[in-house]
């Protein structure tokens, strides 16, 4: 009986640009151990003959052979050589080497990849270890606390919220002063609500100090252990892991940062997040340009309202250059749904005037061939007006938000 170590994005499934770091488990794996967290023994490989040698270096009694991928539901996956599931479990080394073959190379689809599938281009080697009993510890940011907070169950290995639901005296809670840490009563308090008991119990509250340790190192927002788990041989291991990193400390966690993978993001997300653009692929044919995540929330909802679909949503952010605004054009002209793109900017940080220029130099260098709407209002504002009216460029202005749209969906309706 093994579970599955895994780190998933602090944000939505399945968008990952620079904001939601996401990290494969035998990542997560190696960070806990650096915090001296309890994990299986393991090993990493990129090629057949390495998973063979990591397998009889282990000298285990039983190995668990993992393809390293990020979406969920690998051990349900298929590969396109055949092979079925992402994670397999055995008594025989040898056999590692096999397995691995029909893994690394190849594409596994799962029910969260895509129809095509991802390349396996590492898989983890593991010693597999039995499980005699599951809890469920995390530590998270609080907002009600200001602060973190402790939460753990007896019950674990299931999902914690239908525990919180049909048992909730069964969810325990510690505030942490974020000052002096968690302290040895606490630990050894939350161990025993665990359900840890004996030796077991302060081996456990260790685990859970150095846990402590690993949240405040790597600067997350969240570290899950789902279970921690007590082996036959009185063991107290983490098995799975969930970390949330906060994105406002990558200036200082570089290392943590640099270990991302992109590979199975979104392109068009990846190339957005180099240029600091938040992009969000959608299926309609209006391209939205805007600043802030609400007013891109706002702009898709009365592009909507008046019988058009948005393309995307882009946002970008609060300090503009020229050069996002043409990156940001080029990014949404390469999209053959866009019939029409609407810019819609309110410049309060922003200088309109700054996005006016680099409006009309995309304009000309990307001899823009779609029709496009352009409202900006705020800072600067009737420079920026005048530099759009001046271009001679065939640029629809709107009055307001609503006068955007309907210039928009109107665009796309003549052609």
């Amino acid at each position: 009986d093994y579970m599955e170590l895994s780190a998933t994005p602090g944000n939505t499934p399945g968008n990952s640009s620079r904001r939601w770091l996401n990290l494969q488990e035998y990542q997560s794996k190696k960070l806990m151990q650096e915090s001296g967290v309890t994990v299986q023994r393991f090993y990493v490989a990129d090629n057949p003959p390495d998973a063979l040698q990591a397998a009889k270096r282990l000298n285990a009694k039983e190995i668990v052979l993992k393809a390293q991928i990020l979406a969920g539901g690998r051990g349900k996956g298929v590969f396109n050589s055949g092979l079925k599931g992402g994670v397999h479990l055995t008594k025989d080394p040898s056999v590692v080497g096999e397995l691995a073959s029909k893994m690394l190379g190849y594409s596994l689809t799962t029910k969260q990849t895509p129809k095509e599938g991802v390349e396996v281009k590492t898989v983890m080697v593991a010693e597999a270890l039995d499980i005699t009993r599951e809890t469920y510890f995390a530590i998270l940011m609080d907002r009600a606390c200001n602060g973190p907070v402790m939460v753990g169950s007896p019950q674990g290995g299931m999902d914690i919220e239908e525990v919180a639901d049909k048992s909730p005296e069964l969810i325990f809670k510690e505030v942490i002063d974020i000052f002096e840490g968690v302290r040895d009563d606490q630990a050894l308090r939350m161990a025993a609500n665990l359900g840890f008991k004996g030796p077991l119990e302060r081996q456990a509250a260790d685990q859970i100090k150095r846990l402590y340790d690993l949240f405040l190192k790597v600067d997350a927002t969240q570290v899950e252990v789902n279970p921690l788990g007590e082996t036959p041989e009185g063991q107290v291991v983490c098995f799975d892991a969930k970390i949330s990193f906060d994105d406002n400390a990558e200036f200082r966690q570089k290392a943590v940062f640099a270990m991302g993978d992109m590979s199975e993001s979104d392109p068009t997300e990846t190339e957005a997040a180099k240029w600091d653009l938040k992009y969000i692929g959608l299926d309609g044919n209006i391209a939205c340009f805007v600043n802030g995540a609400g007013l891109a929330m706002a702009t898709c909802d009365i592009i909507d309202l008046h019988g058009g679909k948005p393309a995307n949503f882009l946002d970008l952010g609060g300090g503009v250059k020229e050069k996002q605004v043409y990156e940001a054009f080029k990014l949404l002209t390469a999209d053959p749904k866009v019939e029409a793109i609407l810019v819609n900017i309110f410049g309060g940080i922003v200088n309109c005037a700054i996005i006016a220029n680099g409006i009309t130099k995309a304009c000309r260098e990307l001899e823009l061939k779609v029709p496009l709407v352009v409202r900006l209002e705020g800072t600067n504002v009737q420079e920026a007006k005048r530099i759009l009216s001046e271009s001679g460029l065939p640029i629809v202005a709107a009055n307001d938000l609503d006068d955007a749209a309907k210039k928009a969906v109107a665009a796309i309706t003549r052609k």
